[in-house]
């Protein structure tokens, strides 16, 4: 069992001896970064003293008389109430093979019969994925990798919106840039798409049909539904490329059929009233601070209402909860969608968004901007061409979602330890070369002769992964897992500068100490695949 879990039962069964029943989840587990302060450290007594109604230290007392020792060397109390414990040395040494026997399942969580599906990307197909989306992409991915290693069952979902004016301003560009190949006299739309790739998309549609378009009886609805084609297929092969799959595509046309807007409304008439002409929502009966317009005056329903009925529908495929990565511009539109699904009967928490802000891009010193519709935009796929797929989904997870993110592309692409992708992916090869230089050594999955401050702190810290892994995925926050990376490629290298793993005359040594790199090696490429990079062996 992972040391952090073993001790928060230990805690919870001493609470519940002196009168106290708590959860797992309440117990808090700190790690102590000064050895003499023990290995773990917990402020439980603190925090629930005022409810056994005694002092923080006496609590302390009363626990640790009634904790169960098995694993712990000895344990402290400090300062006002904490608890350090000093953990025996065979119960760390046992993570090593615990990692090793479960390999690429260390750290999995067990199966949770819990159905989540996440929405991210769902970027208009009207042009080029760019950077907005590609950090998007990176965050949305990489909560469904922690999500399923968690053990959730995970959907991916992607929704198309091909209904609204911008797919019509496309259709319309795409049109003007085909005369302009035909040699037809050509207006780009003012409010149209002004890029290279509608130029690109002009020139497949003219290759597939020739001058044919010029005799359609509604060009613009042909152009409409073969743009969006070709823009999804150029979508789908960068997100591929970039390491992103979905198991679902939504078409917001498909949503909008057979009057499901319509019966919407219908199932809602409760919430709904006319005001000047619209019709509003009630959702300031619900987490809304006003109520929504949901079909304007001149009979338009609004982005919103759709949205409602997809949301819905979601729901009606058997989910226990949705996730949507939306920009940071969605703020107000939390709310009203959580009062849209409590006029189902759904519980708030069952729709919830997670924000991304904002990418600033800098090179060479100084900053790049970007514009879509100008066609000047830094893609997804330049980005990856540039920098790599590697080192973009690293630095787009390795800030909270909620934070803006300076990109620094020409860090990115160094090779030093100032660069956090290299700094881990050569921990990864520098272990790998280690083993392969020890290959002869059997390794000692025991760890019996693991007993310098460095090799404990790598131990400790690799025992926290499983933990790391729950608390990321509960979070939505792939950024716990680079910290842990990057903390755990620390060790690695502290661990080994300090110790001399292959030593030919201490053969027993060296075969616990290259267990412990095998058991790091796994751990890492564990860490790195949840955030969708990749483990080099060799660098």
């Amino acid at each position: 069992m992972e040391l952090e879990l073993s001790l928060k039962e230990k805690i919870v069964k001493a609470f519940m001896e002196i009168g106290l029943t708590l959860s797992v989840d309440e117990i808090i587990i700190e790690h102590s970064k000064d050895p003499s302060h023990g290995d773990f450290a917990t402020n439980a007594a603190l925090k629930y003293s005022k409810q056994l109604g005694k002092n923080p230290r006496d609590v302390a007392a009363l626990v640790i008389s009634h904790l169960d020792m098995d694993g712990i060397e000895k344990v402290e109390i400090a300062g006002p109430g904490f608890i350090n414990f000093f953990m025996k040395n065979d119960s760390l040494q046992k993570t090593v093979r615990k990692i090793i026997e479960e390999d690429s399942n260390y750290g999995r969580g067990e199966k949770k019969n819990f159905k989540i599906n996440v929405e991210f990307v769902s970027a208009n197909p009207t042009g080029d994925l760019h950077v907005g989306h590609a950090r998007g992409a990176a965050i949305g991915d990489s909560i469904c990798r922690i999500l399923e290693y968690a053990g959730y069952d995970v959907t991916r979902e992607y929704y198309i919106n091909d209904a609204g004016s911008q797919i019509l301003h496309l259709a319309e560009s795409i049109l003007a840039r085909y005369r302009e190949i035909l040699g037809l006299p050509f207006e780009l739309p003012e409010d149209g798409y002004h890029g290279e790739d509608v130029i690109q998309i002009a020139k497949q549609i003219y290759e597939e049909i020739g001058d044919k378009a010029l005799s359609m009886d509604d060009p613009i609805e042909y152009f409409k539904l073969r743009g969006v084609e070709l823009e999804l297929e150029k979508i789908k092969n960068d997100l591929k490329a970039f390491g992103v799959h979905f198991d679902v595509f939504s078409s917001e046309k498909k949503i909008r059929e057979n009057n499901a807007i319509e019966k919407e409304i219908e199932c809602l008439h409760n919430y709904v009233y006319e005001d000047e002409g619209a019709l509003l929502l009630k959702t300031s009966d619900f987490l809304d601070d006003k109520d929504r317009v949901i079909r304007k005056s001149n009979g338009e329903y609004t982005y919103y209402m759709p949205d409602i009925v997809y949301h819905v529908d979601k729901m009606s495929r058997g989910f226990d909860q949705l996730v949507v990565v939306l920009g940071a511009d969605h703020h107000g539109y939390i709310n009203r969608m959580k009062s849209a699904m409590m006029m189902h009967g759904y519980k708030p928490e069952v729709y919830e968004v997670e924000l991304i802000q904002m990418v600033r891009f800098i090179k060479d010193g100084k900053e790049y901007k970007a514009s879509k519709r100008t066609g000047d935009a830094i893609t997804l796929r330049d980005l990856c061409e540039e920098v790599g797929v590697d080192a973009t989904r690293y630095f787009f997870v390795m800030r909270a979602a909620s934070g803006h993110l300076d990109f620094d592309m020409s860090l990115a692409v160094e090779q030093s330890s100032s660069n956090p992708v290299y700094y881990a992916q050569y921990a990864h090869a520098r272990l790998c070369s280690v083993l392969e230089q020890g290959k002869d050594i059997p390794l000692d999955i025991n760890a019996s002769h693991l007993e310098k401050e460095s090799e404990k702190a790598l131990l400790k810290h690799l025992s926290t992964f499983a933990n790391v892994v729950s608390d990321a995925a509960k979070e939505r926050a792939p950024y716990k897992i680079t910290n842990y990376i990057h903390d755990l490629a620390e060790l690695v290298h502290s661990f080994y500068t300090e110790c001399r793993v292959i030593d030919r005359d201490n053969l027993d040594v060296s075969a616990s100490r290259l267990a412990l790199c095998k058991a790091s090696q796994i751990t890492i490429k564990n860490a790195l695949t949840l955030i969708g990079v990749s483990a080099p062996e060799r660098m």
